[in-house]
């Protein structure tokens, strides 16, 4: 195909996939008929890989991310499904890089096209083609329409929320008690990443630290935080005590085979003491108050890989540090992995409360991804870590971890 043509599609499920020389993040967004999304669920992509009629399937690094659309599900209303593309690699461009969209049949995995866009250089993300409803018959047109502000601005095109980085947190003017994390200094602003909050009424942005308290809470909704930063765990004045999900996720690094991480969170007391590990060895500590959800051995797939659920109503008064860690047993390090990121949730509602994507790599073979404390006031705070060390086991994370809290 050549920009611009199209082409009436013989088959009313199609896959298309997009592949380059390095890995690229594909997405797809349904659109009405004034060309925007309905709402963020309308943009489907790693971390919301479901949508009406429209699906994202992981190529685990071996093979290219696809968007899968079954024409025959998608809702009335929607006209249009671009499918995106962007180098996951964060300021790359396509320059000297050629991707090519593959339109197929998903039943027998026929070809029906291809289409390379021609003479890219300084574009981050592209909309490279669409599948697109025209007199009561599906088709497919290839358009290679470029962007130099990355998938953010196809997203913000497009009417999705795009989250900004979080303001700077003020200090915190009272001396902290003995296990209570200060605020720390943000990392350096971040290119703004596209996330899909799992609720239509989260904010477009995460919110900022109060001013004169150094902190931020959860009151007006979901919060994303960057390396160090802290979120306490309190809506309306009142410490959240329900149970939580802390989900993890990865993915193999471009073309790398699947990779076995293995996720845990390790317990302790007021002064830093082990109290119990729960890992893929150990489902269940503290009574059943920290149950995990059992091992991954791929990374393969969107959404979250391990969940450990904490209810924080039933903890072990003894219990007031939390760390939560990924590990490689296999030896294969951080540098081979993809988009690491937790997440905590409202296990009654699945509601994301709090999210931390890990955004750099070490050759190390653990890391430390976030850390709950419990306050004197009976409240926990949530801090992101992304602190990495040489460990393969959890074991060999508990004395790091508790030098960390």
């Amino acid at each position: 195909m050549t920009p611009g043509s199209n082409i009436p599609l013989s088959a009313a499920r199609v896959t298309v996939d997009v592949a380059a020389p390095v890995r690229l993040d594909v997405s797809g967004l349904l659109l009405t008929a004034d060309g925007k999304v309905r709402s963020d669920d309308d943009f489907i992509f790693y971390n919301q890989p479901t949508g009406p009629g429209v699906t994202y399937r992981s190529g685990g690094g071996t093979a290219p991310d696809a968007i899968i659309v079954d024409t025959s599900a998608v809702p009335p209303g929607i006209e249009k499904i671009v499918v995106t593309a962007s180098p996951d690699a964060a300021g790359q461009t396509f320059q000297g890089i050629e991707p090519t969209a593959t339109i197929r049949n998903a039943d027998d995995n026929s070809v029906l096209a291809t289409f390379t866009p021609p003479q890219l250089g300084t574009e981050t993300a592209l909309v490279i083609v669409e599948v697109y409803l025209r007199n009561g018959a599906w088709k497919a047109r290839a358009v290679g329409q470029g962007y130099a502000n990355g998938l953010a601005g196809i997203a913000t095109d497009f009417g999705v929320s795009v989250e900004e980085p979080a303001a700077p947190a003020q200090p915190v003017a009272p001396p902290a008690p003995a296990m209570q994390t200060p605020v720390a200094p943000p990392a350096p602003p971040l290119d703004p990443r596209v996330t899909a909050p799992p609720a239509p009424a989260a904010p477009p942005a995460p919110p900022a630290a109060a001013p004169g308290t150094g902190k931020i809470n959860l009151d007006k909704g979901r919060v994303s935080l960057q390396k160090n930063q802290t979120v306490s765990l309190v809506k309306g004045g009142a410490p959240l005590l329900s149970q939580v999900k802390m989900g993890l996720g990865w993915e193999p690094a471009y073309r790398g085979k699947d990779i076995d991480l293995d996720a845990s969170v390790i317990a302790y007391g007021p002064q830093r003491n082990h109290i119990d590990s729960c890992y893929f060895g150990k489902l269940s500590i503290v009574g059943g108050a920290i149950r995990h959800s059992g091992d991954n051995l791929t990374g393969e797939g969107g959404g979250d890989d391990e969940v450990i659920v904490v209810d924080l109503g039933r903890l072990p008064q003894e219990v007031t540090g939390l760390v939560f860690t990924v590990n490689s047993f296999s030896g294969q390090k951080f540098t081979e992995v993809a988009k690491a990121y937790c997440r905590l949730l409202d296990a009654a509602t699945d509601e994301e409360l709090v999210r931390f994507d890990l955004t750099s790599a070490e050759p190390q073979t653990g890391v430390m991804m976030a850390k709950l404390i419990k306050q004197f006031s009976g409240e926990w705070e949530m801090t992101a870590m992304g602190d990495f060390v040489k460990a393969r086991t959890v074991r060999n994370m508990v004395k790091p971890a508790a030098q960390s809290l």
